[in-house]
């Protein structure tokens, strides 16, 4: 009887294996980077059809510079501002109305831009603006059909179970299992684990973690050549180096994606890249937050805005100026000692909004409601976040950003506690230079600390926002800024 439960049991477990082997055989996975090149070609040659289509049909008579060009340029253009946005994000294909949102304003401000090039180039005319809606309406009658069709297909191939790359694991010890466990509780679309594979599979349970062991190395380069096996993770401690040269050695005959996984202290690191020196092969552990072009992409957006906004707000300042210096005694600027940069010092700029005999340099005491060292002027200003404007004085110094982690006074205190106390690893927001709005800012996380979590959680969104800087969170926070700044909140 027994023997006839167990011959039934693996006879249930064949089929299933085989129902696995069919399944993975059968349904080819969609490979997520070629489709979004794929989608980019696409995007590009429409682009530059609707514009041969609309120069063909609608560039007689336009007396500026040839249509030829402005298509090339705003193929070029529409395709970079795409990206920008991030059309291209696998995530934004499933989603039609995010997917059809970023294509509609990306073309948007490309022939926007063109526009006003042309414009100021050579007045357009009549002609010029018939031809730019007529290139308008033929680019939007490709690019959003396009981004429908993609949605329809994301969907297919997700309940196909094709969207993902085929991935087996090597070794089903301590470090394949802390491995599979985070694999578990982080799925990725981008990746489907066939199996683990362990020359001693045979003495070990039929599941790891969850996942079904197939078999030893040999079965692994069977099955990738049956199955399509794109990549294979090796996840053997480095000490059974013996182990580790014969499975690179097996699998060096196969035409797939060999990774290493690292020890338990390396699974700890997160997303890591490597880098190549001297002929060795070293783990990026850390990056700077801001290195080549993202940092002259910083700058410039720095030092070109706050010209430009100085320049717009100079009859603002000015104003504002003249009521401090009539309604009390003292002078017009508050300049302040805070950290910035690498924990550098910096004399931070603000128009006066206390008495001057009042004044905290060091903000030893926390502001309140009603506070009585705050001036009738300062009142105000303070609330509509006025006070902070000369900051942008700083920005062109380059002591600052627009955008950023904000400075805090030296003696800032969370509560009882010194905002270095209060916090662990405090100072990792001062690897980027400080901002006259944040991230923390736009979320609500501003004005007093009273307790150890209001600090934390500035923190914690200051570090969101080096992780992740880009000039789209940038003006985004801006954005956020400008339409919550001046509503009753000090929000800067």
């Amino acid at each position: 009887m027994r023997n006839s439960v167990a011959q039934r049991a693996q006879v249930i477990d064949d089929l299933a294996a085989e129902r696995i082997e069919e399944v993975f055989a059968s349904r080819k996975p969609v490979s997520e980077p070629i489709v979004r090149r794929i989608v980019g070609v696409f995007d590009g040659v429409s682009i530059l059809t609707a514009g041969v289509v609309a120069t063909h049909w609608g560039a007689q008579g336009l007396d500026w510079q040839m249509p030829s060009l402005a298509v090339l340029l705003g193929t070029l253009l529409g395709v970079n501002f795409l990206h920008f946005f991030g059309a291209y994000g696998f995530d934004r294909f499933a989603r039609l109305d995010d997917g059809v949102s970023r294509a509609l304003l990306a073309w948007t401000l490309t022939l926007g831009t063109l526009a006003v090039a042309a414009y100021v180039a050579a007045p357009i005319g009549g002609a010029g603006s018939a031809w730019f809606m007529l290139w308008f309406a033929a680019g939007l009658s490709l690019l959003l059909p396009s981004r429908l069709v993609l949605f329809h297909l994301v969907r297919k191939w997700r309940r196909e179970g094709r969207l993902g790359e085929l991935v087996a694991i090597v070794g089903a010890g301590p470090i394949a299992q802390r491995l599979l466990r985070h694999l578990n509780e982080s799925p990725s679309s981008s990746m489907r684990i066939v199996g683990v594979y362990d020359d001693d599979a045979r003495s070990l349970p039929e599941r790891c973690m969850g996942h079904p062991i197939r078999g030893t190395i040999d079965d692994l380069v069977d099955d990738a050549r049956r199955l399509g096996i794109g990549t294979v993770i090796v996840a053997l401690p480095l000490a059974v180096d013996r182990a580790l040269t014969d499975t690179m050695n097996k699998l060096s005959l196969l035409p797939v994606d060999v990774r290493l996984c690292p020890d338990a202290f390396g699974l700890q690191l997160g997303q890591i890249q490597v880098s190549h020196i001297g002929g060795l092969t070293f783990l990026n552990v850390l990056d700077r937050p801001l290195r080549d072009w993202r940092w002259i992409a910083k700058e410039i957006e720095d030092r070109m805005l706050a010209a430009i906004i100085l320049t717009l707000i100079s009859p603002v300042l000015l104003g504002v100026a003249l009521l401090i210096k009539l309604d009390s005694p003292g002078p017009v600027f508050f300049r302040q000692k805070r950290y910035g940069f690498n924990n550098q010092l910096i004399e931070v700029w603000k128009f006066r909004s206390m008495h001057h005999a009042a004044q905290d340099t060091n903000a030893e005491q926390l502001t309140r409601r009603n506070d009585p060292r705050i001036t009738r002027v300062g009142a105000f200003i303070r609330r509509t976040s006025i006070d902070e404007l000369p900051q942008f004085i700083n920005v062109l110094r380059g002591e600052m950003s627009i955008v950023g982690p904000r400075p805090h006074a030296l003696r800032a205190k969370a509560g009882t506690l010194l905002y270095q106390d209060a916090v662990r690893y405090y100072d990792a927001r001062h690897r980027m230079k400080p901002g006259i709005t944040g991230w923390a800012q736009v979320n609500g996380w501003r004005g007093e600390t009273d307790t150890v979590e209001q600090i934390r959680k500035r923190v914690e969104h200051d570090l969101y926002y080096i992780d992740n800087w880009s000039i789209r969170l940038d003006l985004k926070i801006i954005a956020r800024t400008m339409l919550g700044g001046f509503k009753g909140h000090h929000a800067f």
